[in-house]
Formats: C-alpha cells, sequence, structure tokens
C-alpha cells in the first residue's frame, strides 16, 4: 500500500512509500509542479497530459461576448519562450472570437502582481484578466500556456469573479494551472 501527500500546490500530488517518511520542501514542490520547456516538441508532450475542458455552462459564449469591452487580457513573454508564444496565439484566437483586448507585460508587473496574489514567480507566461479601468483587480487565468477550451474557461471564470460571483466558486471550476513554461534565461559572465 502507497501513501499519497497532498502539496500545496493544487493538482500536485507525490506518491510515497509508507515506510518512508520523506520532507518535501517548496522547493521539490515548485519543480514537480513546473514544467521549463525549449522547444515545440517537449511542449506539446506536457500538454498531452492536461486534460482538456469538454462542457461548458449555458451562458458561456453570451458571457465572453458580453464581457469583451470590459475586460482585458495581460501576459507576461520573454524572447525565445515557446510556450509563451503558444499561449499569445490561443489567447490572440479567443480574444478575436469573444471582443477581447490582449496584451502583454512587463516582468517588472508580473512579480508585483504575483506577489500582491501570493503566487510564487515561476517564470513566462503567465496570464491574467483584469478590469480595463482598474489595474488592481487581476483574476489569473493561465500560469504556462494550456488548451485552448480550457483558457476560454477560465476567461469565463474571471468574468464572473470579476462582475460578483463568488471567488470560493470560480477558483474552485479554473482549471488548473499547467505550469508549462518556458526555461528561464541563462546568465553569461563571471561565476
Amino acid at each position: 500500500m502507497r501513501a499519497l501527500i497532498l502539496l500545496g500546490i493544487p493538482g500536485l500530488v507525490i506518491g510515497m512509500g509508507s515506510a518512508a517518511a520523506q520532507t518535501v520542501n517548496r522547493e521539490d514542490a515548485m519543480r514537480a509542479a513546473i514544467h521549463p520547456v525549449s522547444d515545440a516538441k517537449t511542449m506539446q508532450a506536457w500538454l498531452s497530459r492536461v486534460p482538456v475542458t469538454r462542457e461548458f455552462p449555458d451562458d458561456f459564449t453570451t458571457t465572453l461576448r458580453g464581457h469583451g469591452a470590459a475586460f482585458v487580457i495581460e501576459m507576461t513573454t520573454t524572447p525565445g519562450c515557446v510556450p509563451c508564444g503558444d499561449l499569445w496565439t490561443k489567447l490572440t484566437a479567443l480574444g478575436a472570437r469573444y471582443g477581447w483586448q490582449v496584451r502583454t507585460i512587463g516582468a517588472q508587473e508580473a512579480m508585483i502582481r504575483s506577489g500582491r496574489l501570493g503566487l510564487p514567480w515561476v517564470g513566462h507566461p503567465v496570464a491574467w484578466v483584469r478590469p480595463v479601468s482598474d489595474d488592481i483587480r487581476v483574476v489569473p487565468v493561465a500560469i504556462g500556456t494550456d488548451h485552448a477550451p480550457n483558457l476560454a474557461r477560465n476567461l469565463y471564470l474571471a468574468a464572473k469573479m470579476l462582475t460578483g460571483v463568488r471567488p470560493a466558486v470560480g477558483v474552485r471550476a479554473m482549471s488548473k494551472f499547467t505550469g508549462i513554461v518556458g526555461l528561464p534565461a541563462t546568465r553569461t559572465g563571471r561565476h
């Protein structure tokens, strides 16, 4: 029989033998939840493990189209980041379909937002939805790239949360963040 330990990062379960209790620190948990990729083949291999949302609420399309002018999707990116390009392509397609603005923000703003929300900074891409007229109220909709249906569901839930649906209901229903991010930039120079 195997014991399971559930860590504080949603969807992360580490199986361990019951005989040998092992301490898992935050860094181990982060490594297990974050999947840095450098090429499209590796990114697709990780994405193939991510479940795709298949059921949507009755008001899904109406909500997304009806709130397009009120919200903006903002994401981080960095040169050479394969998941950033993938997420950008999917978000701009969703934005065009439902009338939402999509734009990028800098790493500094992203780290401030992550810190405000108590999210660990894991790298690029990260995407948020916020009201056009309010840069403080933000809802994270992706940490890493994801399937377009999962992103659309998260946009729907962000719109609901930002217009009055109880946040716990929206957060519980959100598709889990994949953590499929680009490789961190390598530093050059002296060690």
